[in-house]
């Protein structure tokens, strides 16, 4: 690949990125907005992408991985659907700050799992980056995340929820250096949503007689957040690096936020705004160009 290539293709990345930011920003919007028990709605965000990915795949008359890789994006699937689950029950038995701010740990996760795992070179620049903005997620939840000192269950399944993020974001890089964005999609989602579905059943959780505005909500999750969020990112993921790529990934925090305003007429406090700039320099900094060992190889791309 030539360098004017390879910077078209970093920059298509990075712009994929921002788009899949801005879409899983609407995630906790939509949950909110549906009501209805967290591995409910988890099984419909699944359930709305693949019936809109599966026969787009089978349209493009698809191959299936080899075995390595297959194993990379079933091992994506099952740790995404168990993070999913994770988080949403972790809401109900702690904080949501608590909660945000314990699942939003991955970075540090992804970037041990690269340096301890993989090998990979992470310059000074990277975790000064890291500090700043998990810094900077701890002043934009605020101080309600401090109110208890006691780790209780729901504590810990937000913190295991940060650890299945980090595993589906390293094996979503290194799977996606083979198969194209299109068919690691459509079939770790299935996975997710074979194991989601397993879930609500075994909870003795309702699949039907939810509002209006719960299924509007559940469409709007699994279309916006899941389906063209996660195709953004998983298509960045074969081109920018899973460690600085999971700070960036912070980003969805802020975004949040900024919906909030015009949806619930909260307004940004202080705290927010500092801890939303941390949050981006952060982030700035991961993806400098002397931190950045530009993503690995190019992957194939059919989407």
């Amino acid at each position: 690949m030539t360098p004017r290539s390879s910077r078209s293709s970093s920059v298509k990345a990075y712009l994929a990125l921002g788009a899949g930011i801005l879409c899983i920003g609407f995630s906790a919007i939509f949950v909110k907005f549906a009501a209805v028990p967290g591995p409910v709605s988890a099984f419909y965000r699944t359930f709305v992408a693949s019936a809109a990915l599966l026969p787009w795949w089978l349209g493009r008359g698809p191959r299936l991985p080899g075995r390595k890789d297959m194993r990379l994006i079933l091992l994506g699937g099952v740790f995404f659907a168990v993070d999913l689950v994770l988080w949403n029950s972790s809401l109900l038995l702690t904080p949501a700050a608590t909660a945000t701010l314990l699942a939003n740990n991955a970075p540090l996760w992804v970037g041990l799992g690269s340096l301890w795992l993989f090998r990979e070179k992470l310059p000074g620049l990277y975790w000064v980056g890291l500090a700043l903005s998990l810094a900077g997620m701890t002043i934009l939840i605020g101080e309600t995340a401090w109110y208890s000192h006691r780790l209780n269950a729901g504590d810990l399944m937000a913190l295991a929820a940060s650890g299945c993020y980090a595993v589906y974001l390293l094996s979503t890089q290194h799977a996606r250096a083979h198969v194209d964005t299109l068919t690691f999609m459509t079939l770790s989602t299935l996975t997710s949503l074979a194991l989601l579905g397993a879930g609500v059943a075994l909870f003795g959780l309702s699949f039907s007689g939810y509002s209006a505005k719960a299924w509007m909500s559940l469409l709007g999750l699994g279309l916006i957040s899941h389906l063209a969020g996660w195709l953004a990112i998983n298509y960045a993921l074969g081109h920018l690096r899973a460690a600085p790529l999971s700070v960036s990934l912070l980003g969805q925090a802020l975004v949040t936020a900024l919906l909030a305003i015009p949806l619930f007429g909260e307004t940004l406090r202080t705290h927010q705004l500092i801890g939303g700039t941390l949050v981006l320099a952060g982030i700035f900094l991961v993806n400098h160009r002397r931190t950045r060992a530009e993503a690995g190889p190019t992957a194939p791309e059919n989407v």
